[in-house]
């Protein structure tokens, strides 16, 4: 497996800008499709070309496993086209004032963790459509959890001050080993930088050597730069 490094628009927040899962990734229309489909091909996934809600901060916007995905309830019906053309999984529109589910939910196939603000009612909702318990927990004493880790199904890396019991409740909830990082010189809003899956990692451009080192031991993947 391998780390890639990246950036889209120019930004090393890559993970604001992209989703991935173990089928698919979601790049936005701005980056061009010759580069979105090389995330694809470097993830081995199949990729979907779209904004949300005409945004093009998608990792930040929706939050998806294998079973299914979470989008804000002002996602456009072109968009929904596209998303549903590639994904097969089931697709729920929370009918909330909340947008930026991306940073609420954090998921991967065996479990999911998120803000625990979240009403119990969309909680089970979240549950039955990605198909996994549902945890809420906060990272760091922080709530917007999506931005603060990335997960797979082989790994977590979160927030470097990510605290025990945080810590015990995501290995119970992801059954996967939990490790703590950095991405883009130091950042430890680990998700805005970073996207990967059981097969490969993207990081943001600036992420450095050391932390692409912690990167590949929290997710059994290796360094590549782009």
């Amino acid at each position: 497996m391998t780390v890639y490094l990246s950036s889209i628009v120019g930004s090393a927040s890559i993970g604001v800008y992209t989703l991935a899962t173990e089928n698919v990734v979601i790049v936005p229309c701005v980056v061009p499709q010759i580069k979105a489909q090389e995330y694809a091909n470097w993830l081995k996934v199949k990729l979907i070309y779209t904004a949300i809600s005409g945004s093009t901060l998608v990792g930040a916007l929706a939050s998806a496993n294998s079973n299914g995905m979470i989008l804000p309830n002002s996602v456009r019906e072109e968009e929904l086209t596209e998303i549903r053309r590639v994904f097969d999984g089931t697709i729920t529109i929370m009918e909330t004032k909340k947008t930026a589910y991306g940073n609420l939910i954090l998921a991967n196939d065996k479990g999911a963790v998120a803000d625990p603000r979240i009403k119990e009612e969309d909680i089970k909702k979240i549950a039955e459509t990605l198909g996994v318990e549902v945890l809420q927990t906060e990272i760091a004493g922080l709530p917007y959890i999506g931005s603060l880790a990335t997960v797979t199904n082989k790994g977590v890396i979160a927030h470097p001050l990510l605290k025990e019991e945080e810590r015990k409740i995501l290995e119970q909830a992801f059954k996967v080993p939990v490790d703590v990082g950095t991405v883009n010189c130091g950042i430890p809003y680990v998700g805005t930088g970073l996207i990967a899956n059981s097969y490969h990692a993207v990081a943001g451009s600036m992420t450095t050597g050391p932390e692409m080192f912690i990167i590949g031991n929290a997710m059994d993947v290796v360094q590549e730069v782009e």
